[in-house]
């Protein structure tokens, strides 16, 4: 199958490396960033271009998900399976008379991170079941955990993510302009982080939860109030500490 990669940010990163770390051979990445393009292409051995689109079986499109309709109109090749690498999209977002699919990895990315491509769960979705074998098989190359998906489980595959990843690391942000702002080393603050999410490799999260709110600790949960300045800050820790009451004091 002849490759074509679409993009040049973290997902398009990543998927280069992946593909190319398994004898999956990438014919061109293409994009309108030539800067980060030329890295990928240069790491990784792979031709690229800004402007002229190469013939292939199988592009994918690793953009955001706001590009995405607009970038599919760019691939003029019927006979062809084009996929975008979206949770949050479905698969008709794409706007053309090729075949049709969704080829999404559930993981974040950042180009400095390296990751084991063999743990990430890969959601497949395709109009026929042709290409979807063919995406599961390839998708299966690189990973351990790979599953069919419809968009209407795909799309709260992606909700979850965003509790569990983005507004878990949203978090760090802040407890480390927290801590910045006394100080504070956050590096002390890694081990216990790391215990958080080591726990529920075993429990259920809602069994691994402390702290003062789950406690009913009125006295700390005030002493904490009054010790945040930032508004931002304190509307968060309220926010927090009330979700985390109604699902433990009902």
């Amino acid at each position: 199958m002849k490759i074509v990669i679409i993009g040049s940010g973290n997902v398009a990163y990543h998927l280069a490396k992946a593909f190319t770390q398994n004898n999956i051979k990438v014919s061109q990445i293409f994009g309108r960033n030539e800067v980060e393009l030329s890295k990928i292409s240069s790491e990784f051995n792979i031709p690229f271009s800004t402007d002229q689109l190469e013939d292939a079986e199988f592009y994918i499109i690793a953009v955001s998900d706001s590009a995405v309709e607009n970038v599919s109109e760019l691939i003029k090749n019927e006979n062809t399976l084009v996929a975008h690498t979206s949770g949050s999209l479905p698969m008709e977002i794409l706007k053309g008379n090729y075949r049709k699919a969704s080829f999404y990895p559930l993981q974040t990315f950042s180009k400095t991170k390296n990751l084991e491509y063999s743990k990430i769960p890969f959601f497949i979705e395709a109009e026929n079941q042709i290409d979807e074998k063919s995406l599961f098989e390839l998708a299966s190359i690189i990973s351990e955990n790979v599953e069919t998906s419809d968009y209407e489980k795909r799309k709260y595959i992606h909700l979850t993510a965003v509790f569990a990843c983005n507004f878990v690391n949203h978090l760090f942000a802040r407890a480390k302009e927290i801590s910045d702002s006394q100080d504070l080393d956050f590096n002390y603050f890694i081990p216990l982080i790391d215990e958080t999410v080591e726990k529920i490799h075993h429990l259920e999260p809602k069994s691994a939860q402390t702290g003062p709110a789950v406690r009913g600790d009125e006295r700390v949960l005030k002493l904490h109030e009054v010790l945040i300045k930032d508004e931002e800050h304190r509307k968060i820790y309220n926010t927090m500490n009330e979700s985390i009451k109604k699902m433990y004091h009902k």
